[in-house]
């Protein structure tokens, strides 16, 4: 008798939380919402996520805000997300750098595989991998050849060591043999900028700055880092398909909650913001924004992701010998 009891009690204490869970979701928001960006205002990630979080804002009455966190290469903004509580009311607006520094820095405040559950996959950014017009290629076949016969020679600028700007080159590097010095710049611009001077040879680049200096003549394009091509620069062929099959290398923006965070929440979630990244009007804005759109896999689908990119961008980092040198 007493077993049964016990057992009685135990069912009726699970019930009662199912009861909170699917209540807390009911419920939810039921205040402020901070999606934490970590990088400064203005970029195109910025302005992606303020024109989600007002559609959301106007949908749920509640307050959708973005705080930008920049800081120690989206370690700042990935530990107060970490730290915060599970109930979908602080959630990172991620790019791959939270993959990448897993490899990167010798010890980080927080599990990046266990402290972030992925909610929804809206959206990829390709770099463009442009040269000064002064060098004599026009291909990526052309590169290639032209890095083999002249070793030593070529030098590729980036926004810092451990960036997807670094990686991609030492992607290109691993993946057809050449070699080619990397110089690192304290961000994307001034290291495109370095490139229209003609003091570094090549850069992979954002693409909102690198199609205005195509358009303007002062860098050539070569190709661009995803497996599709870019719909705002359709002429521009994808690497895997200029010369190096099978090369991907892209940031993409992944909205993160806490780990524990109720299941019924992150569906709530993952449901409203799949929704809106679907709209005309936001896949309209993503490709404006030099972005391609993504169609989110479900929750259950996007559990294996995190372990999957720390892994990918792992043996580059690894390869690029800078493992723990943060």
């Amino acid at each position: 008798m007493k077993r049964g009891i016990v057992v009685a009690c135990v069912l009726a204490l699970l019930a009662l939380a199912d009861t909170a869970r699917a209540q807390s979701a009911q419920d939810y928001p039921n205040r402020q919402v901070t999606f934490v960006l970590p990088f400064a205002p203005g970029g195109a990630i910025d302005i992606y996520a303020r024109a989600l979080a007002q559609k959301l804002t106007d949908k749920f009455g509640k307050p959708f805000v973005v705080e930008n966190r920049p800081g120690a290469g989206t370690v700042v903004a990935a530990n107060s997300v970490a730290r915060a509580a599970p109930d979908g009311h602080t959630v990172l607006v991620s790019p791959s750098p939270l993959a990448i520094n897993a490899t990167l820095y010798k010890k980080l405040p927080y599990d990046t595989a266990n402290d972030f559950v992925p909610v929804a996959y809206v959206a990829d950014i390709p770099l463009v991998l442009v040269v000064h017009p002064s060098l004599p290629v026009k291909s990526i076949p052309d590169l290639i050849k032209y890095a083999k016969a002249n070793p030593g020679k070529l030098s590729y600028a980036s926004s810092g060591t451990g960036t997807t700007l670094h990686l991609s080159g030492e992607m290109l590097k691993s993946m057809t043999g050449i070699e080619m010095t990397h110089v690192p710049y304290k961000g994307g611009p001034p290291a495109l900028n370095d490139v229209v001077a003609g003091h570094v040879q090549l850069v992979f680049a954002d693409p909102s700055s690198a199609l205005q200096q195509i358009r303007a003549g002062t860098v050539r394009p070569l190709g661009v880092t995803s497996r599709v091509r870019l719909p705002g620069a359709p002429d521009i062929p994808p690497i895997a398909e200029a010369g190096v099959p099978g090369f991907e290398a892209v940031s993409w923006t992944v909205f993160m909650a806490p780990a524990k965070t109720p299941e019924a929440i992150l569906q709530k979630l993952h449901v409203e913001l799949t929704a809106l990244a679907a709209t005309p009007e936001m896949r309209e804005q993503t490709v404006k924004l030099g972005m391609i759109p993504v169609t989110s896999p479900s929750l259950a689908e996007l559990r294996g992701f995190l372990p999957q990119q720390i892994a990918r961008w792992g043996k580059l980092v690894q390869q690029a010998g800078i493992a723990g040198s943060e």
